[in-house]
């Protein structure tokens, strides 16, 4: 689940099921008591039907953990979390060794934490450049960057374009989040 929507959506479904949950946030539901196999099923079939997955395993829900953590620091509106080192942010937002974390997320996804970020980072900076009410001074300012030519240099590597290029298309090229 990756905004709120998601969470609604999910709890509509948990309450339908009559299914009692103590909490429910990105990525990860509080169950009151364990659900049955057969409950567990049709949760797991309808919520496939909706576009999400069901994750039971230990590993998988660290990932999806781990991805929500990482597109509510990027996309969430706290830019002093931004400068704080991603090792040490991740690992006291989870509570798990940060060498863990990578090594679980690389060999789930096939590219490391830090790559993840810079996709994530490149996904908000179009979206910024779309709604046209930043300059790329403040753009780069915002998410964290060192400077203009290092937002610069890092979408032109991701998307082949500048981000003035961009700003000028008429066409959406962003992705769904949980696409990145």
């Amino acid at each position: 689940m990756v905004c709120n929507r998601c969470i609604m959506v999910v709890s509509q479904e948990l309450e339908k099921l009559q299914l009692p949950f103590s909490s429910i946030s990105l990525g990860e539901v509080n169950m009151v008591e364990a659900p049955s196999p057969g409950q567990l099923k049709e949760l797991g079939d309808n919520l496939k039907k909706l576009g999400f997955e069901l994750l039971d395993d230990k590993k998988n829900a660290l990932v999806e953990k781990i991805k929500t953590t990482i597109i509510h620091l990027i996309h969430g509106r706290d830019n002093d979390t931004l400068n704080t080192k991603l090792s040490i942010f991740l690992q006291e937002s989870i509570g798990v060794d940060y060498h863990y974390l990578s090594t679980v997320f690389s060999a789930a996804e096939g590219l490391t934490i830090e790559k993840y970020v810079i996709l994530q980072r490149i996904e908000r900076v179009k979206e910024l450049l779309q709604y046209d009410e930043m300059n790329l001074s403040e753009i780069a300012d915002n998410l964290g960057y060192s400077s203009v030519q290092h937002l610069s240099q890092q979408f032109k590597k991701i998307t082949g374009l500048t981000p003035s290029a961009y700003r000028q298309l008429k066409e959406n090229s962003r992705k769904p989040l949980d696409q990145v």
